[in-house]
């Protein structure tokens, strides 16, 4: 019997979706909630009685729940990064973009790439990644807010109206920081590996807990260079022949709240993290620019959290080579 597979597009409420054997298609689309969920699955079982092997684009929140419904009822599930979905639609020189046309691809994309089968993280991680993203959520309220009532403004009603609103931003803000901390301690493993987390210079107890809920499972990275690729921090070269020699550029293509969340991390560490800091002088000496030695040190700092909790081990700067092993 031929391998089926079924391209998913998502949307935030809806599912297009392609089911292909490399030469018949069938579309069809669903709703994004768990009624969806479920009608896709009984119009699979329709269709065949394999087990259909389900390719998605890591899009966030809006397809954990068709990734996890499907999981649960035993189909094998991939969740690509969404970069490679589209360098693969580029190679294939694709010129429409429509949601029937990304799940045609995507299923395309799966049955000749073959990628990994995805497992859903535990609990506690996608608990925690829920905390720390809404934490950021109500921060970038906060200073939204903060710069509205310092633009100036003057009329009494609007300013109590922004003062009470920042005010209770700020208790959220707290509260939330609060049941973070909260939910790490309930747990021993979150906690113990918040705790290695923390022996590294220019590592707090919050930045922890957002490495760990957006790095989730540790386990699934083979390599510290996985990792990096995975937050967007490898190096993007641009060469061509003898002519075409631009300067590397991070590739960003990855988490983007796993990098946002080692960025100021990174400037702490350049000062106080020995490993870090005689690194990024080597840099600045070669002739990187600042904003490069930074890049450099938030790829370093994410190497030495994937090793320190790979080993078990706190961060010792006397260790001479603790991101090579890994990388």
């Amino acid at each position: 019997m031929e391998q089926r597979v079924l391209g998913i597009d998502v949307a935030k409420e809806t599912l297009d979706i392609a089911l292909s054997d490399g030469v018949h298609l069938n579309h069809g689309q669903f709703t994004n909630n768990q009624k969806g969920h479920e009608q896709l699955e009984q119009w699979l079982r329709k269709q065949t009685d394999s087990r259909v092997h389900v390719c998605l684009e890591a899009t966030g929140q809006y397809g954990d729940g068709v990734a996890e419904y499907l999981f649960a009822q035993g189909y094998p599930v991939s969740v690509v990064n969404p970069a490679r979905i589209k360098h693969y639609g580029n190679s294939k020189l694709r010129r429409n973009k429509t949601d029937k046309a990304d799940a045609q691809l995507i299923a395309e994309y799966c049955l000749r790439e073959k990628p990994a089968i995805w497992t859903p993280p535990p609990a506690r991680f996608k608990d925690l990644q829920a905390l720390v993203r809404h934490l950021e959520d109500l921060q970038a309220a906060k200073l939204q807010e903060s710069n509205r009532l310092q633009s100036g403004v003057q009329t009494s009603f609007v300013v109590d109206s922004l003062t009470s609103l920042c005010d209770f931003l700020d208790e959220q803000i707290n509260q939330t920081k609060k049941a973070i901390q909260d939910h790490i301690k309930q747990d021993e493993e979150l906690k113990h590996m918040q705790a290695l987390l923390v022996t590294i210079p220019g590592i707090g107890k919050l930045t922890a807990a957002k490495l760990l809920g957006e790095i989730r499972n540790i386990l699934d990275f083979q390599s510290a260079r996985q990792l990096a690729a995975y937050a967007g921090l490898t190096p993007r070269n641009f060469l061509s022949g003898t002519s075409v020699h631009k300067k590397s550029r991070l590739s960003k293509t990855g988490n983007a709240n796993l990098r946002k969340s080692l960025y100021m991390p990174a400037i702490v560490a350049i000062k106080y993290n020995p490993i870090i800091l005689s690194f990024c002088a080597r840099l600045s000496e070669s002739g990187l620019k600042p904003m490069e030695v930074i890049g450099a040190a938030m790829r370093k700092l994410l190497h030495l959290v994937y090793g320190i909790l790979k080993t078990g081990r706190p961060f010792d700067p006397k260790y001479i080579n603790p991101t090579q092993a890994f990388s």
